[in-house]
């Protein structure tokens, strides 16, 4: 049988206002976006258990230069443990049946922690 085909997977800033093609926004950072009212946040969950360790992302720092790294570093992360492994499957089951916008507080959503789950959520 064959896997059935993710919708888009976005990753956009929390910050901004939700969009009419955003589908399921999903907060993807371990610690709330400061500043941010959970009743302003306009998301459908927080799934914590995606984001990076707390150590993982002490040593990256948001430094362009460590993306590379950090990027092989949140890979082996989401697949060495149970845990990151059921919030990942979680995602991809999400994103089979809606579009699927991750959400971050960071401000390079290009070199974010959002954006490696994208790519390992657009795998198959």
């Amino acid at each position: 049988m064959a896997a059935k085909r993710a919708h888009d997977v976005r990753v956009r800033r929390v910050y901004e206002a939700a969009g009419t093609a955003d589908g399921s926004r999903v907060l993807v950072d371990r610690i709330w976006p400061r500043g941010l009212s959970k009743e302003s946040a306009a998301l459908d969950e927080w799934c914590k258990d995606a984001a990076p360790s707390t150590e993982l992302r002490k040593w990256y720092g948001h430094d362009p230069e460590k993306f590379p790294e950090f990027s092989r570093r949140y890979r082996a992360e989401l697949h060495a443990d149970a845990v990151h492994a059921k919030a990942l499957l979680h995602l991809r089951s999400v994103a089979e049946h809606h579009p699927l916008t991750l959400l971050t507080a960071t401000k390079d959503c290009d070199i974010s922690a959002a954006a490696v789950l994208r790519t390992e959520l657009e795998r198959r």
